[in-house]
């Protein structure tokens, strides 16, 4: 199977491509810049493209089995000085179904979407919060262009714990440096929690759906439901800090509430469907196995 991973750079799309070649996928990276040499990522060949620029023309899309789409732009995305309006139609509203529909029109067989899981959990997110509102409309037009030889689906993850392989990131590395006290930032966490996914579990679950998802369907997918205490903790766990975290009603530098899309002290907690489970085939309780893999690279 050839596979374009598009967003192939980042910290999910990289883990796929690692993923899908080990199961014996032809991978190729589509993405906006070539990966540093020397890394992972540049062991794969690279299609240079930007799909909110109309990037990856139907001739080039012509010559891949599948695509794994895990492009689309969130909340850390946006800058400053974007009109949030032209950011989100670019990025999530019109810019992932146009590629879609250059996909489809290219003769490609499959294609997954990996998006976000908030308008499956929260539905009313939708009408009060534009970024959910825009991942919905990306997920729900994207599928609605499935037609009998392309088969389209979303997976929509929860916060997924896990760096490109062998890299460090931002976020990671100031959780761990906080965790060994490097920071100075009072030992806390704040109020709420969510649902967590490794990265591994992930994979899994794209290369399941590459193989047996339904076409035209949206599936929930996650795995530990932990308060931002418990997932605080695993990290002090891991490094062997034995302070116990107390959770307080205010905001985090490392998890500020501007990031916590339903909003101040919220628990966005859930259980994926057992049958789409079994279906996808991708492995649970994962998640202190991904902190410590996240360790290593530091």
């Amino acid at each position: 199977m050839k596979v374009l991973v598009v967003g192939g750079t980042g910290m999910i799309g990289s883990n796929l491509a690692h993923w899908l070649s080990a199961q014996g996928a032809v991978v190729t990276l589509g993405a906006r810049q070539s990966p540093a040499s020397g890394t992972a990522m540049a062991r794969h060949p690279i299609l240079l493209g930007d799909y909110t620029q109309g990037g990856f023309t139907e001739r080039e899309l012509a010559r891949f089995d599948a695509i794994v789409f895990s492009a689309g732009n969130d909340i850390r995305h946006i800058g400053a000085d974007d009109d949030a309006t032209t950011f989100w139609r670019a990025t999530q509203t019109e810019g992932v179904p146009a590629f879609v529909a250059r996909a489809r029109q290219a003769g490609v067989q499959r294609l997954v979407q990996v998006g976000s899981y908030y308008h499956q959990v929260i539905p009313e997110l939708i009408d009060s919060n534009a970024y959910v509102r825009a991942r919905a409309e990306a997920d729900r037009k994207s599928r609605a262009l499935a037609v009998p030889g392309f088969n389209v689906c979303t997976l929509n993850p929860p916060s997924i714990v896990g760096v490109p392989p062998g890299i460090a990131t931002r976020r990671y590395e100031k959780l761990v440096a906080y965790a060994r006290g490097q920071l100075n930032i009072p030992y806390y966490a704040p109020l709420g929690g969510t649902n967590y996914m490794s990265v591994r579990s992930l994979c899994e679950a794209v290369w399941g759906a590459l193989q047996r998802a339904a076409s035209a369907k949206a599936y929930l997918v996650g795995d530990e439901n932990l308060s931002f205490r418990d997932f605080f903790q695993l990290f002090f766990d891991a490094v062997g800090n034995p302070h116990q975290l107390e959770a307080r009603d205010e905001d985090h530098p490392l998890q500020p509430v501007a990031f916590v899309v339903p909003g101040r002290n919220s628990v966005l907690a859930y259980e994926p469907d057992a049958g789409e489970l079994d279906l996808l085939a991708y492995r649970r309780h994962d998640v202190r196995n991904a902190v410590e893999a996240v360790l290593r690279v530091y």
